[in-house]
């Protein structure tokens, strides 16, 4: 007679969240809004069950994430770490009016609003708890979102003009990317991407320098890496008419223009006076905005970013959805670690109409609070199928971050491009919009 044998059941009641905001180098890379700080915040959530498995999480480090994120941690102790709907149903009374119409200068990701400040904090607890399961079980993550239908995902190099270093009598890491303020520049930079990453899609972070010659910067890149994809992004620096004169002017070599102008009404007045693909991560970065934008074709591409569509299954969701507007979907990326690159890499390896090379910023981040960092090869990253993320967390790193950002005077501990670009040029004065 033979005995039938269960495995034992693990307890996945939360019965610890920490919270670990840190402050990580980051270069003087240039945008509309201004320059990146010397420093980023970013905060590490850690989610310990009851049989201590812990799932990690990252997302935005700013005081206003930070605030809504320390009452929450405090509530989750008890629950199961496998009640991720409950999660999101959650009331985290958000002040709307704090953030309501406010433009996201420093993350570059459209309006603020309460419900993206929400799901921005939702999203980094979400994928903790996906860690934890994932590590529970024994399966990767892409395996609890239904499996991967791909066996890497592929990235783009992130271009951006850029500063030698920061200015003088600031506090920073020194980086050997060297500056890149002009064509020649932004192809030298390209060719480092391509040489240590193996990028063979590029993107221009654009809206920094007038219009020609952001023009002349992909002309060169087009002429430097004959039939690569090329995007450039302006962050809505532009007017329709000036967007139209890009678009126009670039049409031969472009995959596709991202934010070339402000909202939806602009982006499909261009639509509809250009072939070339549109794509956003400013004009459509919630639910509720995507049927203004989809039934006046304002875009043919959304850029995902799991931290403000409500983590990795809204991503799934959204896709879904795209698929059904017969509109191409790919990933955004602000500045972060190799948690978020682990989570944007297990959930893109799930998406069937994932048809572009997704934007990451990793390459740039000489700091991060992982064993080992995430590989790139010929500029894909290999899925893993190891438990949860398949990513290790370091400690000592950890905590040497997050000293620095309890050291630091409250100067770095919220993003602001603006502020940082007076420091380099004190007559600077944040644009107002169209910049051209």
């Amino acid at each position: 007679m033979t005995t039938a044998t269960t495995a034992p059941t693990r307890d996945l009641t939360i019965a610890e969240v920490r919270l670990t905001p840190i402050l990580v180098a980051d270069a003087p890379l240039l945008n509309t809004q201004g320059v990146h700080q010397p420093y980023t915040p970013r905060l590490i959530v850690e989610i310990v069950t009851a049989d201590g498995i812990t799932g990690l999480g990252e997302t935005y480090g700013d005081t206003k994430y930070l605030e809504i994120a320390r009452p929450l941690a405090e509530r989750l102790t008890g629950r199961s770490v496998m009640d991720v709907n409950g999660l999101f149903a959650l009331d985290l009374g958000v002040d709307a009016s704090r953030v309501q119409g406010q433009v996201d200068a420093g993350g570059l990701r459209g309006v603020q609003s309460a419900d993206k400040l929400r799901l921005s904090v939702l999203s980094a607890f979400e994928v903790a708890c996906l860690d934890a399961q994932g590590r529970a079980l024994g399966l990767p993550v892409h395996a609890l979102l239904g499996g991967r239908l791909r066996d890497s995902v592929e990235y783009s190099a992130y271009l951006f003009y850029k500063w030698a270093g920061h200015p003088a009598g600031v506090t920073a890491e020194p980086d050997d990317w060297g500056a890149a303020l002009d064509p020649a520049g932004v192809v030298a930079q390209a060719r480092t991407f391509k040489d240590r990453y193996g990028f063979t899609s590029f993107k221009l972070k654009g809206g920094v320098f007038p219009p020609d010659e952001e023009i002349a910067a992909v002309r060169a890149l087009a002429e430097a890496f004959p039939g690569h994809p090329l995007r450039l992004d302006p962050n809505g620096a532009w007017s329709v008419e000036t967007s139209l004169k890009v678009a126009k002017e670039l049409g031969d070599v472009l995959e596709y223009l991202e934010d070339p102008t402000l909202g939806t009404p602009a982006m499909a007045q261009v639509s509809a006076g250009t072939q070339v693909p549109l794509a956003t991560n400013m004009c459509v970065t919630t639910f509720g905005e995507i049927k203004e934008a989809f039934t006046k074709d304002a875009v043919q591409v959304v850029l995902s970013d799991h931290h403000y569509w409500g983590g990795l299954r809204g991503t799934r969701e959204l896709a879904a959805i795209c698929a059904a507007f017969g509109v191409g979907v790919s990933m955004h990326s602000n500045t972060h670690l190799g948690i978020s690159l682990a989570a944007m890499t297990q959930v893109a390896a799930t998406v069937p109409n994932l048809h572009h090379a997704c934007d990451t910023h990793y390459p740039w981040q000489s700091e991060d609070v992982l064993t080992e960092r995430v590989a790139f090869d010929g500029g894909r990253v290999a899925v893993t199928d190891a438990p949860g993320l398949g990513v290790t967390l370091d400690r000592d790193e950890l905590e040497r971050l997050h000293r620095r950002w309890t050291e630091d005077d409250g100067t770095l501990r919220d993003r602001d491009d603006a502020a940082a670009m007076r420091t380099g040029e004190p007559g600077w004065r944040q644009p107002v919009m169209p910049r051209w």
